[in-house]
């Protein structure tokens, strides 16, 4: 199935999911909206940027604090589309682990090759302080986690179940940790390398909340900086500094929430092995929250953001094309507890982002303001 119709028919069915919810619960209890899912760019390469969260929307008083915690997994397939005929021309002939000869035969492709195949857990935890009523600060720490997984065979099975194309992926052993490339001046081979990670540079930020609503809608701006504390590292930090700046708007029904988030960030540049070019990054994230009932909230969102990559660094479209993803979550609040749960899917280009991701969060706000959830 081509990138577009696939696309098109996950659209389709979440919309018909979200019309579904809203007539079933339109008489749901009130409850308080808690803004975007705080999610960041899950793909490989793009944990060593600095990737601004979506703003949330609870409303805390002065001298307060909250604290959140999010795990985010994704499973990556990316490959060229010569190594794509490679490999399902091998699919016949049962898995193998990737080895010398297939290496040197993705290597005798024409033209540019990649193939990255890998699973990765991302842990974030950030800290707010409300410093005054309408300013407050954040500090995010990070780590993540490369392996090999163990989301393949379930991948695997939906691609089957709904006659989407293999994508090559039954030549090769599952769960593994395999990254060969060759581009304009990058050439990589990492073979089975297991598990391996480490922390990510850390991000302070500064953010500004409107006192009050503009023609029915709260806005804040927020800037934040990524800090390399210990230089270079290799896919964990480009021992340089990001900056950013991040503009949110919001607008409340009574049931319904509506959000529009758009970020700039000044990207330093990354190192070798996947080298790239100091660059403006700007990032856009629509949606939508439903309040189910009292206490659990459903979110849809979209992302879209460009590629890292220019024609500088690769001659392969489809990696420098502009990143789109959706997302489907719920949150269930208790007591002072936020509960998140959530899956992001790829959208029309997808070899240059994560498959598929799923995020599970907790946030603990000690006192959540009595005038509700604003920006």
């Amino acid at each position: 199935m081509a990138p577009g119709k696939l696309a098109a028919r996950v659209a389709r069915r979440i919309a018909a999911l979200v019309l579904m919810l809203t007539g079933m619960y339109a008489s749901a209890g009130d409850g308080q909206f808690y803004g975007l899912m705080r999610e960041r760019d899950l793909t490989p390469f793009g944990f060593m940027r600095l990737d601004m969260r979506p703003a949330h929307a609870v409303s805390t008083e002065p001298g307060s604090w909250a604290l959140e915690t999010d795990v985010a997994f994704q499973n990556t397939w990316a490959l060229s589309p010569e190594v794509e005929k490679y490999l399902t021309g091998l699919e016949s002939t049962g898995r193998r682990e990737l080895g010398a000869a297939e290496v040197q035969a993705i290597r005798d492709l024409p033209g540019e090759n990649y193939l990255v195949d890998l699973e990765a857990a991302v842990y974030d935890a950030t800290v707010h302080y409300k410093l005054a009523r309408d300013w407050s600060t954040y500090l995010v720490l990070s780590a993540v986690s490369f392996r090999g997984g163990f989301m393949d065979d379930t991948i695997e099975q939906f691609h089957d179940s709904f006659g989407f194309s293999s994508f090559g992926r039954p030549a090769l052993a599952r769960n593994r940790v395999n990254t060969v490339f060759d581009l304009k001046g990058a050439s990589y081979m990492s073979l089975d390398a297991g598990s391996s990670g480490g922390l990510l540079d850390p991000v302070f930020g500064l953010r500004y909340s409107s006192p009050q609503r503009m023609r029915g809608w709260n806005f804040s701006l927020e800037g934040a900086a990524k800090v390399p504390v210990a230089g270079e590292r290799e896919f964990l930090s480009t021992g340089r500094m990001d900056v950013g700046v991040q503009a949110s708007a919001q607008h409340r029904g009574r049931r319904q929430a509506f959000y529009v988030n758009a970020a700039l960030v000044w990207y330093g540049g990354g190192p070798a092995p996947s080298p790239q070019e100091q660059q403006l990054v700007p990032t856009l994230v629509l949606g939508y929250e439903l309040k189910l009932t009292e206490r659990t909230n459903l979110n849809l969102q979209g992302y879209v953001s460009p590629s890292l990559y220019t024609k500088q660094e690769t001659d392969l479209r489809e990696l420098r094309a502009n990143k789109y993803q959706a997302t489907l979550g719920l949150r269930h609040r208790v007591e002072n507890h936020v509960w998140t749960i959530g899956i992001t899917e790829n959208l029309q280009n997808v070899n240059n982002t994560p498959d598929i991701g799923f995020q599970v969060g907790f946030a603990y706000v000690p006192r959540f303001s009595r005038g509700g959830a604003r920006l």
